[in-house]
């Protein structure tokens, strides 16, 4: 088990290693290590040095100069310059607060970015503000659209966060894909297969073996299976891509700049790096907050009182598993897989740091 506020430490050493102001490398590093506080193990630590190799392929700037190229009174579009998607979503997400407050709700999309950690982190910061929070992503191209072989989407989250009264907040955070590609990852490292239904191989198949992907295998979207509604997973990380894309003039579809060293980087690009969308809504725009966090948690304390179907299984909340681990994780550290510790390693030898 690790301390977080030492794993936050050597992450924000190494992001200083590669470049990063000691402000930015300090947020990038509370972004990061926030995954694994969450228990989204896939989004933590482990992708440090997925960080640190795109730094070296020349593909994050690591003191971007990030910078507004179109606003309204309520909405931004947002240069990124190249840099670290774990700074720019925070910072989006603060200039989104200053607008909501102003004009009551607010809306970014975000251009030549790069990954920006898990969505929820993003989606929470305006909470404090009494604000609902909104952000999501394109992705790496490893998801075949509904009867396809061919990769065309990412595992594009969505995130929303929910501000109530005496109950903690809402927080849901998902990709539109049966898995998130991390979980790909754990299998291999943990050396077990897939469940049915999470990956295909490249002629559509049906597959369990991790490296599947690396075959020309794809991640099946939301549903799995056409019965089983896969249609609908496929809209919402279309919807995704076209938010976090298409409307910013970045990069979408299979011309998304992946974050897996496996796949190539286009040669032909149809917009600038990778995207993302967020939003902030406050909440007295629509109506008096002290009314809407009320009634929020009788929403809340009804859905946790529907009848379940197993008396030994109680009825969440989106966030409440994460709320759970993150508290035991501040008190009895995080675990990490003997992989990520042997990556983590090698990257403290490789900037001289101690891990």
């Amino acid at each position: 088990m690790y301390p977080y506020s030492k794993l936050q430490d050597f992450c924000s050493a190494v992001f200083q290693s590669i470049g990063c102001s000691e402000e930015d490398a300090k947020l990038a590093a509370e972004v990061l290590v926030e995954a694994d506080l969450r228990g989204v193990d896939s989004h933590g630590v482990a992708r440090l040095s997925g960080y640190v190799r795109l730094w070296e392929n020349g593909r994050i700037n690591p003191t971007p100069n990030i910078k507004v190229v179109h606003e309204t009174p309520s909405t931004v579009v947002i240069d990124g310059d190249a840099g670290l998607g774990l700074v720019i979503g925070p910072k989006v997400m603060d200039i989104l607060q200053e607008k909501a407050e102003a004009v009551g709700t607010a809306w970014a999309s975000v251009k030549n970015s790069n990954h920006f950690g898990i969505a929820g982190y993003h989606a929470m910061r305006v909470l404090p503000q009494d604000m609902i929070g909104i952000a999501m992503t394109n992705a790496s191209p490893l998801v075949a659209p509904t009867h396809s072989k061919e990769r065309m989407l990412g595992t594009n989250p969505i995130a929303m966060a929910i501000p109530a009264g005496k109950q903690p907040a809402f927080v849901a955070d998902f990709a539109t894909t049966a898995v998130a590609n991390g979980k790909i990852e754990i299998l291999k490292r943990q050396k077990q297969q897939a469940p049915d239904g999470w990956i295909q191989d490249a002629d559509g198949n049906i597959a369990h073996e991790p490296d599947t992907l690396k075959q020309g295998g794809a991640l099946l979207p939301l549903g799995s299976a056409p019965h089983q509604g896969s249609h609908k997973g496929y809209c919402l990380g279309a919807m995704v891509d076209i938010l976090s894309g298409v409307l910013s003039g970045a990069n979408f579809g299979p011309w998304v700049p992946p974050f897996v060293s496996f796949l190539p980087v286009s040669d032909h690009p149809v917009g600038e790096g990778l995207g993302h969308f967020f939003g902030a809504m406050r909440i007295d725009a629509f109506r008096s907050k002290e009314a809407f966090k009320q009634d929020m948690d009788i929403w809340i304390e009804r859905f946790r009182k529907a009848t379940p179907v197993d008396e030994a299984q109680s009825i969440l909340i989106p966030g409440d598993l994460e709320r759970v681990t993150t508290k035991e994780r501040k008190t009895n550290g995080i675990p990490l897989l003997n992989a990520v510790e042997k990556d983590l390693k090698k990257i403290a030898d490789k900037f001289k740091l101690t891990f």
